[in-house]
């Protein structure tokens, strides 16, 4: 679960447009020294967290973020706390703001360490090094730096990001400051939120640095949260029946896989679908699923006979790779129900181009929900690769097949044709674990039945997927040994909780 202080705007801005929004609002006059208000804001968060009399540790680095490190030393020492500050920068190089910031601490009787006192004592470390700009590995000395600071493990406040992390992807150069706080500004970045970020912020406090989020520019990238993608579900008029909240329909489950379809059906009915029918692959496929006996069970022949009965079509899980599991999911992107795509019918996909533009001349709205290693199948690489750029990954599978694309993992990222994305901040680590994403898609796939537009649908689901397992893990049941039928139960009476006592 990525730590959220208070409600944050849920714009995310990439570092070229975080520049700009500083260009523009300088501009104006809107906040003609930003440096000086990021620098209050680093210092009154820091006393906010400590008492009086506390020993802060102050690391500068060469840049704007040491500008602000330094500034926050100054308020911090003008208040009375023990200031030691390591500088590791050149002052005849610092940029304008920053080396004003320099002149000004030593003016005010600070002093400058090289490095780490051997015998030094804080309650508090502010990493100043690097900020957003930084786009290439530590080099020794600042690598040896972070790593003898972590080693201290004190509560340490991290100014705009983690030193050592890339704002843009979430992925360490050499070695990250692991942070108990950010303090982030004007904006969030894509980095705190996905991939290695949530493993290095800690809890993420914004401040706009007194622009109005009003003024902030329109952004491709928003945050997702409870109220914005729970809004599309109401209360259910007391005259429903089941032909009203639509009909899930779940091809997969060939031999030795029927559990996977079992999981993927199973979310679909507890998460409201009026109907569930299971198309399943194996010749030994057992005539019912005695753990949810509501749930219909047919062939693949005959839950494409129901075709004019669903409301979409969830295709992948236990699907398997075979000749016959090929030809269902021709059939099944002929079709013009909305497709969420799981498991193996993507890998079908990543292996037979013709599949990939049938999917992409698709008229109907297509949903892919890969992990990394299936990403990485359907672009030809490794999935390494996919994790060092999640969100461009994500955002290239989506124009390439015309689909909403969910890229699942910490910090999942949903990405549309158009270029806008999101990224989810609930889950937690308990989801790394058999069957999860066969669950995501029946949840998906629910949403979809009742009436619920493809792409709100998705971003619910993914949400509350999530949010469920969070709210197992609070409730004393994992993240070791969280299962998939349980965080089922757990978005069930969530969603319940959400749309009856909102």
């Amino acid at each position: 679960m990525i730590t959220l202080h208070d409600r944050l705007p849920q714009s995310l801005f990439h570092a070229h447009e975080i520049r700009q929004i500083e260009k523009n609002a300088a501009a104006l006059a809107q906040a003609p020294d930003l440096m000086a208000r990021a620098g209050l804001a680093v210092a009154e968060s820091a006393r906010a967290w400590l008492g009086n009399g506390s020993a802060i540790l102050v690391l500068a680095g060469p840049g704007n973020n040491g500008g602000d490190a330094l500034i926050a030393a100054r308020h911090l020492k003008q208040w009375w706390y023990k200031i030691d500050v390591v500088f590791t920068g050149q002052a005849d190089k610092l940029p304008p703001d920053a080396a004003k910031a320099y002149s000004v601490w030593l003016d005010s009787g600070g002093t400058l360490l090289e490095d780490l006192p051997e015998n030094g004592r804080w309650d508090l470390v502010i990493d100043g090094l690097f900020g957003i700009g930084l786009d290439r590995d530590l080099d020794d000395r600042h690598y040896a730096l972070v790593k003898r600071v972590n080693s201290l493990k004190l509560p340490l406040l991290a100014v705009d990001i983690p030193s050592g992390l890339d704002s843009e992807t979430g992925q360490p150069f050499r070695a990250v400051i692991k942070a108990s706080h950010t303090l982030t500004f004007l904006g969030l970045k894509p980095g705190l939120l996905t991939a290695y970020g949530p493993d290095y912020c800690g809890e993420i406090h914004l401040d706009l640095l007194g622009i109005g989020a009003t003024s902030l520019p329109a952004a491709k990238g928003r945050l997702l949260a409870q109220q914005e993608v729970a809004s599309c579900m109401k209360p259910r008029p007391m005259n429903s029946h089941k032909g009203l909240l639509g009909s899930v329909g779940v091809l997969g489950g060939a031999e030795s896989m029927c559990g996977a379809a079992f999981l993927a059906g199973r979310a679909a009915l507890k998460l409201g679908a009026g109907r569930v029918y299971l198309g399943l692959l194996a010749d030994n496929a057992p005539a019912m699923d005695t753990g949810q006996p509501e749930i219909m069970l047919r062939t693949p022949a005959h839950l494409f006979d129901l075709l004019d009965q669903l409301s979409c079509l969830v295709v992948g899980p236990g699907l398997g790779q075979s000749d016959a599991a090929y030809a269902l999911m021709e059939q099944a992107l002929s079709t013009d129900l909305p497709l969420v795509l799981d498991a193996d019918a993507l890998n079908l996909i990543a292996t037979h181009p013709e599949l990939g533009q049938q999917l992409k001349a698709r008229k109907a709205q297509s949903i892919l929900t890969p992990h990394p290693a299936e990403a990485a199948r359907l672009m030809g690489c490794g999935s390494h690769d996919i994790q060092q750029d999640r969100l461009g990954a994500a955002l290239v599978l989506a124009g390439r097949y015309n689909s909403m694309v969910v890229l699942k993992g910490a910090g999942t990222i949903c990405a549309l044709p158009d270029e806008n994305w999101w990224i989810n901040p609930t889950g937690n680590p308990g989801l790394s674990s058999a069957g999860m994403g066969d669950v995501l898609a029946g949840m998906i796939g629910a949403f979809i039945a009742q009436r619920v537009n493809p792409r709100q649908a998705t971003l619910l689901g993914v949400y509350l997927h999530g949010a469920a397992a969070d709210e197992q893990v609070r409730n004393g049941i994992g993240p070791v040994g969280l299962t998939a039928s349980e965080v089922i139960d757990a978005a069930r009476a969530l969603i319940n909780q959400w749309v009856y006592s909102p």
